[in-house]
């Protein structure tokens, strides 16, 4: 075992410049900031140097060059190996559900008969402080199922069923830092915090209960960087004292050069491995950064680009088939859908659009999928149940059929922007940024629940669109002084729907300057979040 004993120079390096709000001061003890600060010293700069290679890669696909599977790599993409055992309480995940980890959302998706609930510390969550750290205590008390929540507003009490679902937890992603806490000056990887964090205060009780720390491990771009996280995983099990191979996770394959490691990313945490998953809104807008500076990938309406278009088909299959082969799950993308009250035919043609999705995900292969809220459970486990009968997955359905080229994961797909399209990106692009910045980073816009990964889609078409004078279906020229007049003329509608106090205090205005100066920059930001995080 690590000795993770408090020490003087870790006390002295590893500085909290906030400390925890009351609700969760009990958590961050001597120990645990021992734990953090050997985990960052070890680790942090390797993520600063997978950081600055992401730079590099994208300085080449800014000069034209293409990605394609990697030479170097062919003997694991050919061999012959699959990941170990994956634990009983995985093997059925037909539908997961996710969500921040605020009190009431925690309880209410663990009580959602989904198989699943990845509990999101990443896209669905701004990271304020008390976010961060109180929803670390929430997740304490759900493993504990000691978690309760009184709405005295409404008059109702909120605790866990008998049964629930298996709780998964999704830490931030190697780009985020979080700002509250540094190491010798520099703030520390927000993904290490989560994730020591919370395998510190439960991993032992979950592995006492019969289940185990299970994770989603987002945003990756290469198999190094899935490296580095299981060598993270395999410190932190021997600090704690925890059998290797007890941590399992799943990688979202939602970045463009990810796609074509997908061998590799398995292999590298063959010992913690329980699949892939096509976070498919983050993998568009990973689609349009990476090719950024090349005119020949504007991308047309966000609302035009579906499952069916040919480089995120080839993308969701190959995942399906690759999953398979090394007896890892092949997990289905997001149903932004929410239930609609009160308009009994928008609601059905939701529900319908949901079926309609999960019915293709299911008859293609997938394992499970995943649903954004409670409503959508039954829909979705209907579509996977017609497949699945009995069986708990599809690891048996190999897909020999699938033949993916990088062409086809390259092909872009084509279509109008119309004026439609850029309203609805600005409206929604400022409404949810505006909500993130005032500590809500899951928000129900137009029907649709919208987190980071949508809200990006929207900022980058845009930024797309201005950079490379795209025209609208009308003939006329995405310029930024057009964006500018439909933002004001969106801004007003925003402000006309909400009422003028809610406009004046609902982080607006700051939101809609914060698009502005994002859509006109002649660098495109890698991230939205990372440009508004030292406003939050």
């Amino acid at each position: 075992m690590t000795d993770t004993s408090p020490s003087s120079s870790s006390a002295c390096a590893l500085l909290f410049h906030l400390e925890p709000p009351a609700a969760a001061a009990d958590l961050y003890t001597p120990e645990l900031r021992a734990l953090l600060f050997k985990v960052e010293e070890r680790f942090g700069p390797r993520r600063h140097e997978l950081l600055a290679k992401r730079t590099e890669r994208q300085a080449k696909l800014d000069a034209g060059w293409r990605p394609d599977f990697l030479e170097e790599t062919r003997a694991i993409r050919e061999g012959d190996w699959r990941v170990a055992e994956l634990p009983v309480d995985l093997l059925d995940r037909r539908v997961e559900i996710t969500g921040p980890v605020d009190r009431k959302m925690v309880i209410n998706a663990l009580n959602s008969k989904a198989k699943v609930f990845m509990a999101d510390l990443e896209d669905s969550n701004a990271p304020t402080w008390d976010n961060v750290t109180v929803g670390q205590k929430n997740l304490f008390d759900a493993v504990r199922r000691t978690i309760v929540f009184e709405d005295a507003a409404r008059g109702k009490s909120y605790k866990l069923n008998k049964s629930t679902a298996v709780l998964m937890v999704r830490p931030r992603g190697w780009h985020l830092d979080e700002k509250h806490v540094t190491l010798n000056g520099a703030s520390i990887s927000g993904s290490l915090f989560d994730f020591v964090t919370f395998m510190f205060h439960n991993a032992a009780e979950l592995l006492a209960r019969g289940t185990g720390p299970y994770f989603y491990l987002p945003k990756l771009e290469s198999h190094l960087e899935a490296r580095l996280w299981d060598d993270v995983i395999t410190f932190v099990e021997d600090a704690l004292g925890l059998e290797h191979g007890v941590v399992k996770v799943t990688v979202l394959i939602e970045t463009l050069p990810a796609a074509f490691e997908m061998d590799e990313i398995l292999h590298e945490l063959r010992d913690h491995m329980a699949g892939l998953n096509c976070g498919r809104w983050d993998y568009i807008f990973s689609f349009i950064k990476r090719f950024r500076a090349d005119p020949a990938f504007v991308l047309p309406d966000r609302g035009s680009v579906g499952m069916d278009r040919r480089f995120l088909s080839s993308y969701s299959q190959l995942l399906i088939q690759t999953c398979h082969k090394r007896g890892a799950f092949a997990m289905g993308g997001m149903a932004a859908q929410i239930p609609i009250k009160g308009d009994e035919a928008r609601n059905a043609a939701a529900l319908e659009k949901v079926r309609v999705d999960k019915e293709r995900e299911a008859q293609n292969g997938h394992d499970g999928t995943w649903v954004a809220h409670p409503g959508l459970v039954a829909v979705a486990l209907a579509e996977f149940d017609k497949v699945l009968g009995d069986k708990p997955n599809q690891l048996d359905v190999a897909r020999d059929d699938v033949h993916v080229t990088a062409e086809d994961l390259l092909a872009v797909p084509t279509g109008e922007i119309t004026e439609a399209g850029l309203r609805q990106n600005l409206n929604v692009g400022v409404r949810y940024l505006a909500a993130w910045l005032g500590g809500s980073g899951c928000v129900p816009i137009f029907d649709l629940m919208e987190d980071a990964a949508t809200a990006e889609i929207s900022r980058t078409q845009v930024w797309q669109w201005v950079h490379h004078g795209s025209a609208l279906a009308d003939g006329r020229v995405v310029s930024a002084t057009l964006v500018r007049a439909i933002q004001a003329e969106e801004l007003a509608k925003i402000q006309a729907e909400v009422g003028a106090e809610a406009f004046a205090t609902g982080h607006f205005e700051r939101a809609a300057e914060h698009f502005r100066v994002l859509i006109e920059s002649d660098q495109l930001a890698e991230f939205l979040t990372l440009a508004a995080y030292k406003d939050l």
